[in-house]
């Protein structure tokens, strides 16, 4: 009988993807972007017992995970370059095998500072994984449905953090240590599976997985030029974006549709093009504000738990796993509704889901914050969760739209360096400004309040940290004003020169 479920429930995610070989690839696409997404969630799970075996501050937890996202900011760009030039299956299988022996070096050491030198290599992954993922979603997968895609692979990210945070928080009762150690081993498993079973496609889309295939087309050594004459896989009538832009008759900007291949071009000419689209720029801007706010939810949200409503280990890791449940629903649910707006007429859907979304989520953590129960606290931060994971896919499938395809891999490594950079300062500023706000005392807000024991350390944390999610806040609420004001506005003539400039460079490969 469980057998008979185990194989019902498997095919119905297998035919919700769209077959075998989709389920493969977005399979391997989402463990790769939720490896780093459980290391920072492992930080988050055993920021207790780390602080304990070390004797450190909220500060260098904070500089924990700020090491290895400043090494992924430094290493992003030139590895973008690589991913628009080489195979990049093979730069992800490497990637995750350096990444699992820093892993499993970080879970043998001895002290602080052991501890922080780990953390240098731990930053390979974001800054491969970032440019990969982005630059293979967009030959494996047609423009119309990649928001729904990204949607799955982004859960990825989300089911990463959650099994850092739940696994990594079970077993810290045993050892902080095997919180590193079960991750070493799970990224060693994934490199060698990444490198036997995901092929590199084609660049520009000849390797697009229809629906139901078994298998996908490789492109042999991964450099492959884009299609020519006769060759292009989709159409524009298969497009709505572009279908719903000629429709409107939707300018382009002249000066920026590019006339030939821009891949033998400098990177310094690249980072000066990407940033000058000025769509992409504010969804950069928005997005790394996005992911500051959900880094230092993930890094001392488990503290706040813990401290404020004087929550053990187990039962603090099960209420973030409920909470992350939310998220999940967001990013599952999200791109899919965007895509759908998008094929009936609505071209800017993608922007607007993702800006409502992320006002969604400031709307509701605010009470969330505030609210001493966790009968009224758990059901708003649910619904706030579910607004933080729903903007990401919708976000990440509008950046193609308004890139070129041959730039999508350094695309993806500019976004991903402020991304970086925003989650690398995330922890550490989350940690000093919790710290300078929980001062030596703590006075009762209140009859019914559970931070008012002035003796307790936990409750004087979770004072300065409530204090400080609320006050960062503010840049997720300037993120979402961002997306609906600006972006909405320049999206849809930067996705029209982008589809100019796809129709350029394919009549140039033809003389």
């Amino acid at each position: 009988m469980r057998h008979k479920l185990f194989h019902r429930v498997e095919d119905g995610i297998v035919g919700a993807v769209g077959g075998p070989a989709r389920f493969r690839v977005i399979g391997l696409l989402a463990l790769v972007l939720g490896l780093d997404s459980a290391n920072n969630g492992t930080i988050g799970a055993i920021v207790v017992p780390l602080k304990a075996a070390f004797h450190i501050s909220n500060t260098q937890v904070g500089l924990l995970a700020t090491l290895s996202a400043v090494v992924g900011t430094a290493a992003t760009v030139p590895c973008g370059a690589l991913a628009d030039r080489v195979n990049r299956t093979r730069m992800l299988w490497i990637a995750i095998l350096a990444w699992s022996a820093a892993m499993a070096v970080s879970g043998a050491a001895t002290g602080y500072l052991w501890l922080l030198i780990c953390r240098l290599a731990l930053g390979l992954v974001v800054a491969v994984a970032g440019p990969v993922v982005a630059s293979l979603i967009g030959d494996y997968f047609a423009a119309h449905e990649r928001g729904r895609i990204y949607g799955f692979v982004l859960a990825g990210e989300m089911v990463g953090a959650a099994a850092g945070l739940v696994v990594s928080g079970g077993i810290a009762g045993v050892t902080w240590r095997l919180g590193f150690w079960w991750l070493a081993a799970v990224g060693l498993v994934l490199a060698v599976v990444v490198a036997k079973f995901l092929p590199e496609p084609q660049r520009g889309g000849g390797s697009r997985i229809a629906v139901g295939a078994t298998e996908v087309t490789p492109a042999g050594d991964g450099t492959a030029e884009p299609l020519t004459d006769g060759d292009e896989p989709e159409t524009r009538d298969r497009d709505p974006v572009a279908t719903a832009l000629t429709a409107a008759h939707v300018p382009s900007h002249p000066q920026s549709v590019l006339q030939n291949d821009p891949r033998k071009r400098s990177l310094w000419w690249a980072m000066r093009y990407i940033v000058s689209i000025r769509t992409n720029l504010a969804l950069i801007v928005a997005s790394s504000l996005g992911y500051f706010f959900l880094t230092g939810l993930g890094t001392f949200g488990m503290a706040l738990l813990r401290g404020r409503f004087h929550l053990g280990q187990f039962t603090a890791t099960i209420l973030v796993g409920v909470i992350g449940t939310g998220a999940l629903l967001g990013v599952l649910s999200a791109g899919r509704l965007a895509d759908w707006l998008v094929g009936r007429g609505h071209f800017t859907a993608r922007i607007v889901v993702a800006g409502t979304a992320m006002l969604a989520a400031c709307v509701f953590a605010a009470p969330a914050l505030a609210s001493h129960t966790l009968t009224v606290m758990v059901p708003l931060a649910f619904v706030a969760a579910i607004g933080l994971g729903g903007s990401n896919p919708p976000l990440d499938a509008a950046r193609l739209d308004i890139v070129p395809s041959a730039l999508w891999g350094r695309a993806e490594a500019v976004r991903t360096v402020l991304r970086s950079a925003s989650t690398a300062i995330a922890p550490l500023l989350f940690g000093y400004v919790s710290t300078r706000l929980q001062g030596p005392g703590v006075q009762q807000e209140g009859a019914g309040s559970t931070l008012g024991n002035p003796t307790s350390g936990a409750a004087s944390t979770a004072v300065g940290l409530v204090h400080t999610f609320l006050i960062m806040l503010i840049p997720l609420l300037l993120a979402a004003a961002l997306i609906l004001l600006v972006a909405r506005r320049t999206y849809p003539r930067d996705v029209a020169t982008a589809l100019g400039s796809e129709d350029a460079m394919q009549a140039d490969s033809r003389l």
